[in-house]
């Protein structure tokens, strides 16, 4: 099982700041299928070449005409994958002891796993970075703690990567399928068309505070 993981918004902690979005968002995408995840993988290699783009093109939403979104989703999306997504709403954690953008993150990515849980199964997770050896490490470790199988010390959580997005077509599927649940949230003109195209692949979307 492969599980991607991509973000919106950022961890920024001080609202009063401007440059700081008042939610944050994490969206972790999974292949239960490596076929079906190297045939989307190929799928939006061939779409580069379609849209006259570069080979080493990065598809991130918020840099996209609306049209290339719209066929970038369909396509990807006829693919079997799913996903979950935590909207965590900055304003509401005073009460719950975060207090750096690390316990955020953190904190996010555990609610988002937590949904997901049921569903993971000996999987690689890849997480969009270029962090330090020891943090892929403590992240790793915290992960396959949180996903342990109740009474055991196994963990649904088999390894932890970290790698460059714009290497990896299928972290960049994470960033647009972020972004479509990001713009949903929204009162742009088109905030339901994208989250409409992946209605089919979505699994859960999750509030918090409730």
């Amino acid at each position: 099982m492969l599980v991607f993981i991509d973000e919106s918004g950022d961890t920024g902690l001080d609202l009063t700041c401007k440059v700081t979005s008042a939610k944050f968002i994490v969206t972790l995408v999974m292949f239960e299928d490596r076929e079906q995840a190297a045939l989307v993988d190929q799928r939006i290699q061939s779409l580069k070449k379609e849209f006259g783009l570069r080979q080493e093109f990065e598809f991130h939403f918020s840099k996209l005409k609306p049209d290339w979104r719209r066929r970038f989703l369909r396509e990807a999306s006829s693919f079997e994958y799913f996903y979950f997504s935590v909207v965590l709403d900055k304003s509401s954690l005073t009460d719950h002891g975060i207090q750096t953008p690390r316990e955020l993150y953190r904190y996010t990515c555990g609610l988002v796993f937590e949904l997901a849980k049921p569903y993971l199964r000996d999987a690689t997770v890849v997480i969009d970075g270029q962090g330090s050896e020891l943090l892929r490490r403590e992240f790793s470790s915290f992960l396959r703690q949180k996903m342990q199988v109740d009474g055991t010390h196994h963990s649904l959580i088999h390894k932890v990567k970290l790698q460059d997005s714009h290497k990896n077509n299928l972290l960049q599927l994470a960033d647009m399928v972020c972004g479509a649940v990001a713009r949903s949230l929204t009162d742009k003109s088109d905030a339901t068309d994208y989250r409409k195209i992946i209605s089919h692949r979505e699994m859960q979307v999750s509030h918090w505070p409730k």
